[in-house]
């Protein structure tokens, strides 16, 4: 097939755009670089069936397209929060500009949207048929409330115009080709741990989160943007829970070095918990559920680092 990926450059994108090469495919990759980096995607750049177009999703693109994954949005409260206009129009014109085109060339779209849908959530874990606690006026809105009507558009695209759609609400995951400055938890530690600096934990540690090897949530995408059993949303993220302080302890003794963890205040609307109920994806992407346990999937990513920072 060919398949347009929007945010090809980023983290998750070209990790996406090597699964789709390998299995193939014809590859156009869109990225207008402001957290995508051209060396994620440098080892495709002189393959025959890979293409790299600057550009971004907020102005109109035209491409005959079999399918495209929508990735396209800065993922890190710092980068989100740097320009929290761009980034609601990144969500919205973004997603716009690709239902359009999906309905055009009659293509299957899938959106790449988040469990920030879930805010600072009242149900634990969290299952797809939860609304969410959000606030709508705070410093994260720009990015959950620009992922929620992301999926609003989609859900009326295929509902007004039958635009064939899949949507994935990715819970925390990590990886090599993270980006050093990103400012989430998994990078900061070891970015910290590497550079012989005191580890940061806001609060008091025990807010937990949910961390996903990225190999394991790529299979996932795929899995759903090729299954005709359900157009999502479907949450993909491993139920594995740690808390912060449990996260920077297995960091410190991987990295090593003398650190130490120091505390911080806790940042505005941070969700106090976060665990996918994955139910629905082992229900319709075949029995998919992570494999890389966070041990061994931290062994890979430190790696990854020392060669960054």
């Amino acid at each position: 097939m060919r398949i347009l990926i929007t945010g090809g450059a980023g983290f998750l994108g070209s990790h996406l755009c090597d699964k789709l090469i390998n299995q193939g495919h014809e590859l156009i990759c869109l990225d207008n670089f402001f957290t995508g980096r051209k060396q994620n995607i440098a080892h495709l750049l002189g393959h025959p069936r890979f293409e790299l177009a600057r550009h971004d999703v907020i102005d109109p693109f035209k491409f005959e397209v079999d399918q495209i994954y929508n990735l396209a949005c800065p993922a890190s409260p710092p980068h989100y929060q740097y320009n929290p206009i761009k980034t609601v129009k990144t969500s919205v014109i973004g997603a716009v500009n690709c239902l359009g085109l999906a309905k055009r060339v009659k293509a299957r779209v899938f959106q790449a949207s988040t469990s920030e849908v879930y805010g600072d959530p009242a149900v634990h874990p969290q299952p797809e048929s939860y609304w969410g606690n959000v606030n709508p006026i705070g410093r994260r809105s720009c990015y959950d409330e620009g992922k929620r009507c992301a999926e609003t558009l989609f859900f009326d695209y295929h509902r007004e115009n039958k635009v064939d759609i899949r949507i994935v609400r990715i819970f925390n995951t990590y990886g090599p080709r993270m980006n050093p400055d990103d400012g989430r938890v998994v990078s900061n530690f070891i970015v910290q741990a590497l550079r012989g600096e005191d580890l940061t934990v806001y609060g008091d540690g025990q807010q937990t989160r949910s961390f996903c090897y990225v190999d394991d949530l790529i299979d996932g995408f795929v899995r759903l943007m090729n299954q005709t059993g359900t157009v999502g949303p479907v949450n993909l993220g491993n139920p594995g829970e740690f808390t912060m302080l449990q996260l920077a302890e297995l960091v410190l003794k991987q990295v090593g070095g003398n650190s130490k963890i120091v505390h911080q205040e806790l940042p505005a609307d941070d969700p106090k918990q976060r665990r996918p109920d994955i139910t629905l994806a082992k229900k319709y992407l075949g029995g998919w559920e992570p494999r890389v346990p966070l041990e061994e999937g931290l062994k890979h990513t430190i790696a990854y680092f020392k060669t960054q920072v």
